[in-house]
């Protein structure tokens, strides 16, 4: 058999404070009937005090780390999937493997957003199927709630974050399961449809009062054109690595799309002819929380049961960069 990477173990973390949209309708000109019906976002985690991105997913490491056997000075690599780190540099994955208490073991960041888990996906399965390296940590882990304009300027696009961090451990399987293919593109020809401008290093100084003042620090999004986008690349890079190995969209046990939005989510699954039963959807619960979607989405329907051995799980992302991804794994 191949040498691929298998996923061993998950875990996540999501903060104890719960904010409702009624919540958001106290801050911003909103409510909870127009939240619903544009995202199916009801809820979401915001973290309390000084909360860093690799604080959160610290917990998330161990549990993936406990559920897979291995311990920290076992690994060969961390790959920590962010747009939110801790500081703008070192890296969180360096912050977190300080944490872990795994000195010496090399950490990278991936700055994909959205894509961020499936980007370090493929990442992990190229060394592993290299032969350099048996044992990869990958975390996505978000705290957008501190950088988020919560007056009715913002509102369109604060409501849909949340908080949280998803970990997996990837180790090196040859008895056929694991990652199939990952399939990754980008477009940054339309990278305005959904950035965050400022600070910036072609801006001197990086950050000013008038910058602050219009709100150039905080993230700015083209809702339907995002949208639109999403709907059709989606389908289109599941497609293409299905077709990569023989593959139809009936053949898929499980679907995990990135949670940004219940809308796009469910267009995708219409468009595959994929049952509702077999997408996972937590959006509900959670909001956006970018790089940590996916993996807070599979720990959880590993933890209901929802994966048997052999199954085709098949995991799709779309976000800024403009960057989409897919990956196939069996399980």
């Amino acid at each position: 058999m191949r040498r691929r990477a298998r996923i061993a173990g998950l875990g996540r973390h999501l903060p104890e404070r719960v904010v409702t949209n009624a919540d958001l309708a106290r801050l911003m000109d909103t409510s909870d009937a127009w939240i619903r019906a544009r995202t199916g976002i009801r809820e979401r985690r915001w973290v309390e005090g000084e909360v860093g991105a690799s604080d959160l997913a610290l917990p998330a490491a161990r549990e993936a780390l406990k559920a897979a056997g291995v311990r920290p000075t076992e690994l060969d690599l961390i790959i920590f999937a962010t747009l939110s780190p801790d500081i703008t540099f070192p890296g969180s994955g360096c912050l977190l493997q300080a944490k872990l208490g795994c000195a010496t073991v090399p950490a990278l960041d991936v700055r994909n957003q959205c894509t961020g888990f499936l980007y370090g996906l493929a990442v992990a399965d190229a060394f592993i199927r290299a032969g350099t390296m048996s044992r990869v940590l990958l975390v996505g882990a978000e705290v957008h709630s501190t950088g988020l304009d919560l007056s009715d300027r913002g509102r369109d696009v604060s409501v849909l974050f949340g908080d949280g961090a998803g970990a997996a451990v990837l180790v090196a399987s040859e008895d056929g399961s694991g990652v199939l293919g990952t399939r990754l593109h980008a477009d940054g020809s339309e990278h305005e449809l959904l950035m965050i401008e400022a600070p910036a290093s072609r801006h001197h100084p990086r950050i000013d009062h008038a910058m602050i003042d219009e709100g150039r620090h905080y993230p700015r999004m083209d809702g339907r054109g995002v949208f639109r986008r999403a709907v059709s690349r989606v389908p289109e890079v599941l497609r293409e690595v299905l077709d990569a190995h023989g593959l139809a969209p009936a053949d898929i046990d499980l679907l995990v799309p990135h949670q940004a939005n219940r809308r796009i989510n469910d267009a995708v699954a219409r468009k595959l002819g994929i049952p509702e039963e077999r997408v996972v959807q937590n959006i509900d619960r959670y909001g956006n929380t970018t790089a940590a979607s996916i993996p807070i989405a599979l720990s959880e329907a590993v933890e209901e049961g929802r994966l048997r051995s052999g199954d085709l799980l098949a995991m799709a992302a779309f976000g800024a960069g403009l960057t989409w991804a897919a990956s196939l794994v069996r399980w």
